[in-house]
């Protein structure tokens, strides 16, 4: 493999990272949305907020990754995709800046009309941030981005069929993510109760979320052949591993293995990220921009591909080590767990 392919995995992996783990936090403001009233909903955004509070802000970590990583080692894919999306692109950014302050401004507020502003911006910010991202992936992945400065639609590009069923898609993932990964916070934190609510809430996004991918199948081959080729040609094996692990993940869901069913949730939708990356390849601009045609010079390359592995080598272990002891830290009252 070459510098450059090796990078693009590495950047894909973080890829998958970010919607593993602030998908994850994307989805626990989506259920914040859904808790109730300010008593009713009262414990579940407690466990909500104990989720995604010690490690939200590193999740972010990923996605900027991905950025300089684009950026730095495929400027043409990078100012492409910025210039002609640069609408959803700022939409995110926004939504970002405005589910962060919510979050912290919800946690120093004592005043009720306080907590409900402050909750209402994080709820919605945290529903509209991944629909535009998945509206930014549907616009790259149906080939509405050409090379260079702004040369695509600036409306068309992001608000077509196929970018709005990615952007559901990506709502509905990270909706069901959260559930399944809130449901075995519950039940650490011994409130069996609160698991039920969290694991019922998770059943039934799953079913939507089924329901609009199969009607996605007919939206990408009308909208998006080129892609719709890929996944039903030499990306199917991948595909194929994505829905036996939704279906798993559902079923373990339903018998209440919840430690298994964050690990085939999970699988299921990394592979719907791999599988996309691998029925597109070696195209990174449909239908024409290739890998090798839009990396970097050599030197650059070799200098990044470096820099990322000693990166790695010190963060990673620190992250894991982090994991690890809000995955087993409680509260001081016997409370809610402290997770990620």
């Amino acid at each position: 493999m070459t510098a450059a392919q090796w990078l693009l995995v590495l950047a894909w992996a973080g890829v998958t990272l970010y919607a593993l783990l602030g998908g994850a936090d994307f989805g626990g403001g989506f259920w914040d949305m859904l808790a109730g009233g300010t008593r009713r909903g009262l414990r579940q955004r407690r466990l909500i907020e104990h989720s995604i509070g010690p490690v939200w802000e590193a999740n972010h970590v990923w996605l900027i990754f991905v950025l300089v990583l684009f950026w730095t080692c495929f400027p043409t894919v990078f100012a492409s995709v910025a210039s002609t999306l640069y609408v959803p692109l700022t939409l995110i950014a926004l939504g970002i800046i405005a589910r962060g302050a919510a979050f912290a401004f919800r946690k120093a507020s004592t005043e009720l009309w306080q907590l409900r502003l402050f909750g209402g911006a994080f709820a919605l910010s945290s529903v509209l941030t991944p629909f535009f991202l998945g509206t930014v992936a549907g616009g790259v992945a149906s080939g509405r981005v050409p090379e260079g400065l702004a040369r695509g639609d600036l409306l068309t590009s992001w608000w077509n069929p196929t970018s709005v069923l990615a952007g559901l898609l990506a709502v509905g993932t990270t909706a069901y993510l959260a559930a399944v990964y809130l449901t075995g916070d519950a039940r650490r934190s011994h409130d069996h109760a609160l698991a039920e609510v969290f694991r019922r809430r998770g059943l039934i996004i799953a079913v939507i979320t089924g329901a609009v991918t199969l009607g996605g199948i007919l939206v990408l081959r009308d909208d998006a052949p080129r892609l719709y080729a890929g996944l039903t040609g030499r990306a199917l094996p991948v595909v194929v591993i994505s829905a036996l692990g939704g279906i798993a993940s559902l079923v373990l869901l339903f018998v209440r293995r919840y430690t298994l069913a964050r690990v085939t949730a999970a699988l299921a939708v990394a592979a719907v990220l791999w599988g996309w990356a691998l029925a597109q390849y070696p195209l990174l601009l449909p239908p024409d921009v290739t890998v090798a045609r839009a990396a970097a010079e050599p030197p650059v390359l070799h200098a990044t591909l470096v820099s990322v592995i000693v990166g790695m080598i010190l963060l990673v272990p620190s992250l894991l080590w982090l994991f690890s002891l809000f995955q087993r830290e409680h509260e001081p009252d016997g409370g809610v767990t402290r997770t990620s």
